[in-house]
């Protein structure tokens, strides 16, 4: 059995994946059921298989631990687009089940062309993004607490003039609320709005904590430092760019990184009169977190650089109209620039350099001859 498996298609879920193997004819040779809980019978499944042979998984949650296993093993994980083998399963008219999932994905190993195929991010970026997500986490957990300690006050009609209820003087009011310094704020309202501040306490403590790790690894990184070069890229930002990317590499200019980041606007109309309106929108396809990066970017940078903000009043009418879409056009071209910095390791410039054969350039050295 071992000397005849050249692929492996395997179909992951939380508790068991189901694996079809097929030989160099493909054809199936076995079909198994592998136990997640059982780790050493795992690893030692694993064992069985030729070295390097490839073992193709969707991409779907909680891929990257079968993927770390199966390259301890000497194996080659691919992963596959999900939405491709979807699409794939469903224009060959085949049902959906475990076996046949496991089935088409070890077949696809035999296709000319690598059209399913997706980057496999090597550990270190998914450590960089399980911090990130972490927390951003951590942060949407603060934003809510806050929320409900505002609706506190609300519900008992305590008002304040502090623009940041959660900065020194909002905290001493806060204080003082707890102590019993408002009648209006109730035992069991003093009791809340407590509980949620030593909450508020804890998390901003975790959240410092993953700040630090943030800046300890964008200070030890070239291409961070790069980055930040970028208007309106702080340190938080050029981390989350980092761990979004991963690999310049991987992208063949700087189009496919804005559509990667859901900054290229693509076509979408339709005969169909239910349908809405057409024009052009962002796709869906990416990464959300490199698209807030990109567009959080945006909005300092064109009130700070004089090219980007060309670019946002041109096509907002000078902010008159559209502001979100020149926001989205500003950091489409900014995702361009990032790709272009990051592969020819040169700090951003205002003034973009002149294109190989542009009339310029051309210009330029019949002068200077």
């Amino acid at each position: 059995m071992k000397s005849k498996i050249a692929a492996v298609g395997w179909d992951a879920h939380r508790r068991f994946s189901q694996v079809t193997m097929r030989d160099a004819d493909a054809k199936i040779v076995g079909r198994q059921r592998i136990e997640h809980a059982d780790r050493s019978g795992f690893r030692e499944i694993l064992s069985r298989w030729p070295a390097e042979v490839p073992v193709v998984i969707e991409a779907t949650f909680g891929w990257g631990w079968i993927v770390n296993e199966l390259i301890e093993v000497g194996l080659e994980p691919r992963l596959a687009s999900t939405n491709k083998m979807s699409a794939w399963r469903k224009a060959r008219g085949l049902p959906k089940s475990n076996r046949l999932d496991a089935d088409l994905l070890s077949e696809v190993p035999f296709e000319k062309t690598e059209w399913w195929r997706v980057w496999v991010p090597p550990i270190e970026v998914r450590d960089a993004r399980e911090l990130l997500r972490h927390r951003m986490a951590l942060v949407k957990m603060q934003t809510s607490l806050k929320n409900r300690m505002h609706a506190l006050l609300h519900r008992h009609g305590i008002l304040h003039d502090f623009s940041d209820l959660f900065g020194a003087g909002g905290r001493r009011f806060l204080q003082r609320l707890v102590g019993g310094a408002d009648e209006r704020l109730r035992a069991t309202g003093r009791a809340t709005l407590k509980s949620e501040l030593q909450l508020l306490d804890a998390l901003r403590r975790q959240i410092a904590q993953a700040t630090r790790a943030f800046r300890k690894r964008v200070e030890a990184d070239a291409n961070a430092k790069l980055l930040m070069t970028l208007p309106g890229v702080s340190w938080i930002l050029a981390y989350t760019l980092l761990a979004e990317i991963g690999d310049i590499g991987r992208f063949p200019n700087g189009k496919h990184l804005a559509s990667y980041a859901l900054l290229a606007p693509i076509a979408h109309d339709s005969g169909d009169k239910s349908a809405s309106a057409p024009g052009r929108h962002v796709g869906w396809i990416g990464r959300d977190t490199l698209k807030w990066a990109y567009i959080e970017a945006a909005r300092s940078a064109v009130r700070c650089d004089a090219r980007f903000r060309e670019i946002f009043n041109r096509r907002t009418d000078n902010g008159r109209r559209d502001r979100n879409r020149g926001y989205i056009a500003v950091a489409r071209q900014m995702a361009m620039v990032t790709y272009s910095m990051w592969r020819h390791q040169q700090a951003y410039s205002a003034t973009p350099p002149q294109r190989p054969g542009s009339e310029k350039r051309r210009r330029s050295r019949r002068d200077k001859a």
